[in-house]
């Protein structure tokens, strides 16, 4: 597969999951992770947006630590995406009027207006994925190899990986 390949593959995976382990690192260096929607990914223009809060830890974390970390698993656990980049905190009243929808007011009491909204826009650096592929073939596959030498995870899906 070509990079473009790989990229679009990941585009593909992270539009289908849509919500992120966000994973930060706190002021003493331990990993911190919390679930956010993913709002808007453009992986050509290497930015990956979120709407957070202010008051929490994960934006806490990234005034001291950009680097961050974002998991993406598919509905049915078969196709993993796994991103690194550096978090930054954008005040862009344009953007966020692009990436707000209405069901952000259950988490603001003034909606978009609310002071403690904060644009999250991740930069990657690069990005991995696996995908499974189909259960039953690979089901199969693990039990012959249950009853036979020989190592068979290499033919259980695809794994990829890309820098930005």
């Amino acid at each position: 597969m070509s990079k473009q390949d790989h990229i679009d593959l990941i585009r593909e995976i992270v539009k289908e999951v849509k919500f992120a382990m966000f994973t930060s690192i706190t002021t003493e260096g331990h990993l911190h992770a919390c679930p956010m929607t993913t709002s808007e990914t453009s992986l050509g223009a290497r930015e990956i947006w979120f709407i957070g809060d202010k008051t929490t830890q994960a934006v806490d974390n990234i005034n001291n630590n950009p680097q961050v970390n974002l998991s993406y698993v598919s509905q049915d656990g078969k196709d993993y995406v796994s991103i690194n980049g550096k978090a930054e905190l954008v005040d862009d009243k344009a953007k966020l009027d692009e990436l707000w929808s209405p069901i952000y007011n259950a988490f603001y009491e003034h909606g978009k207006e609310d002071e403690n909204v904060q644009l999250i826009k991740v930069v990657p650096n690069g990005a991995e994925f696996w995908r499974s592929g189909n259960g039953i073939i690979n089901a199969a596959k693990l039990a012959v190899a249950a009853v036979q030498d020989g190592k068979i995870a290499d033919s259980l899906g695809d794994n990829g990986s890309v820098e930005f």
